[in-house]
């Protein structure tokens, strides 16, 4: 297959994420694919964000194309580190370079599908010139986008768990020895019952004991413990949640990247109250 480059590294990861996944467990040429991707994002992200600057003015619009590429880069960098040291303690065999090229797969399709969307964004952007459902709609459209990133996070954690690289390694010498050769174990055969010999007894009615050992023909057998969850996986879910907080903290103190209209273009915003809030705020000022 075909390497892709540029900004059709994503059409390879929608694709054949299998064989990312596999190119990630082998750790085979990560550099250069962790390069495409970083070049994707950062091209969707800056195009997106300047369609959210565009709201206010030219010039909101350059700043936020530099700054929402920014603000999920800076987030990557602050959290990487923790999940890397999340794996080390709980024994998994990733390296940096597999960590990263996994975020960063996800951070792909977060930004190449916030570019899908942007389109839709510059429409209502056009026919609807409302401030608080503009911003409504672009922070739908980024969980959104995020959600299906973070999907394919944990699907690419999955397939490194099938592989053994979520666990720690086995010594050889704890390893369960097996036998080059094994004994075929032959079907239980009838007893032949000699000539002249005398005639076993007549059962009788009724249910009889079984022998010890044996199991009733319709006992249902028993049912194998469901296997649990590796810590790595169980520590990535938290991680994700992690990810989320330093995110939106991140793009509030980064803020404004829509600009309101009712105010002069600034670079940034005092640092009052919370991204939840505003939100909220917003959602009560619009209903």
């Amino acid at each position: 297959m075909a390497k892709a480059s540029g900004l059709l590294v994503i059409e390879r990861i929608l694709r054949d994420r299998q064989g990312i996944w596999q190119q990630v467990v082998e750790d085979r040429d990560l550099t250069r694919l962790t390069g495409q991707m970083l070049v994707s994002s950062v091209v969707a992200l800056a195009v997106y964000g300047a369609v959210l600057g565009s709201f206010h003015s030219v010039q909101m619009a350059l700043t936020s194309a530099v700054k929402l590429p920014l603000l999920f880069l800076v987030t990557l960098a602050i959290c990487l580190p923790t999940l890397y040291l999340f794996n080390l303690v709980f024994g998994a065999r990733l390296s940096v370079r597999q960590s990263l090229s996994l975020v960063m797969v996800a951070l792909t399709v977060t930004a190449m599908l916030a570019l899908a969307f942007a389109p839709i964004s510059l429409f209502f952007l056009i026919t609807a010139n409302d401030y608080g459902f503009f911003k409504l709609l672009n922070v739908a459209i980024l969980a959104l986008s995020a959600l299906v990133g973070l999907k394919f996070l944990t699907g690419g954690m999955r397939v490194l768990n099938e592989h053994g690289l979520l666990s720690p390694a086995v010594p050889a010498e704890t390893r369960p020895a097996v036998a080059e050769n094994p004994a075929p174990v032959s079907p239980a055969v009838p007893a032949l019952v000699a000539v002249g010999a005398p005639a076993a007894p007549a059962q009788k009615e009724g249910p009889q004991p079984f022998p010890p050992g044996t199991h009733h023909p319709y006992a249902r057998p028993p049912m194998a413990p469901k296997p649990s969850a590796p810590p790595s996986m169980t520590l990535l879910y938290i991680w994700i949640l992690l990810f989320g907080f330093v995110g939106t903290q991140l793009a509030w103190t980064l803020r404004p990247f829509f600009g309101s209209p009712d105010m002069k273009f600034s670079l940034y915003r005092e640092l009052d109250g919370n991204f939840y809030a505003e939100i909220f705020r917003t959602i009560a000022h619009l209903f």
